[in-house]
């Protein structure tokens, strides 16, 4: 059996989260107490194992805060009666947070009429801090909209083969800021920029011409056997851990040449493996 547990600051998409993943087979709970957790298991699950082989459980800051403090207990337990348990943890920046609840007008669920929803963010984060610290994998909603986010976690998530680790790798462009769900971010500025050659500029790092410039100089081929190398030698390591997610990204100044030509021809490098293989160029035009 499996249990996904789902956490996350409000508003950066855990309800999303569920949704996709009942769409995936999941049988979905939101907002079940955690002082409830080991009732759960015990009288339905286990009781039921072809039901709810695939469950998916939201657990949120509308809990007790005593009950989320013992959160380490609780998993112990879960994973003493011999089920999988993995913690998918959603977070976003503060603006982003603050935008969306100015757009969508609901209130904060920590918020009343002496505690600004600013203070209340940080309460928050506080409060499930002892969820996020054993966080199997941590998605940061920030940049990514409703059809993005169904569609890693279907990826990333819900239809993945628990046997391998997931392996996504990301562009981005650092003037936009750097991915805060990345495991490992290398920085490809150092190397020739298409960007300045304006018959490439319009380009993206997908397309023929600037393949062929990139392809083409010394140092973006030593930095792409560098990456590789270094994955290909510590992946087997993170998998025999237990490790089951592992997001790497690449930044150049704006993500649209050099950071997205990488990831393609990492994609392309590791496509060939046993790994589930994931791909996003989260600021690509």
């Amino acid at each position: 059996m499996k249990l996904l547990i789902v956490s996350g600051l409000s508003g950066s998409g855990k309800s999303i989260v569920l949704d996709t993943l009942e769409d995936c087979g999941y049988y979905c709970i939101d907002n079940l107490p955690v002082l409830l957790l080991e009732d759960f298991i015990n009288d339905v699950m286990l009781v039921d194992s072809k039901t709810y082989a695939k469950t998916a459980i939201g657990i949120d800051a509308r809990n007790q805060s005593a009950s989320l403090v013992n959160f380490s207990d609780s998993l112990d337990l879960i994973r003493s009666k011999g089920i999988h348990c993995e913690i998918v943890f959603m977070q976003a920046d503060e603006y982003a947070l603050l935008k969306r609840y100015s757009e969508t007008r609901r209130k904060h669920p920590l918020t009343d009429t002496k505690i600004p929803l600013t203070e209340a963010i940080k309460i928050e984060k506080e409060m499930l801090s002892p969820v996020s610290r054993h966080a199997s994998v941590v998605i940061d909603t920030s940049r990514t909209n409703y059809h993005q986010l169904r569609e890693l976690i279907r990826e990333q998530v819900g239809e993945r083969n628990i046997q391998h680790i997931s392996l996504q790798f990301q562009s981005f462009g650092f003037k936009n800021g750097v991915p805060l769900d990345a495991d490992f971010i290398f920085d490809a500025r150092s190397l020739p920029n298409p960007y300045w050659i304006p018959e490439l500029r319009a380009f993206s790092g997908k397309d023929q011409p600037v393949i062929d410039f990139l392809k083409n100089q010394v140092l973006v081929a030593e930095l792409f056997y560098d990456i590789n190398s270094f994955l290909a030698r510590w992946i087997p390591r993170f998998e025999a851990e237990g490790r089951s997610y592992l997001t790497v990204a690449i930044g150049c100044t704006g993500g649209q040449h050099r950071s997205v030509y990488l990831v393609e021809s990492l994609v392309e490098c590791f496509n060939s493996s046993s790994l589930n293989v994931i791909v996003r160029h989260r600021d690509m035009h």
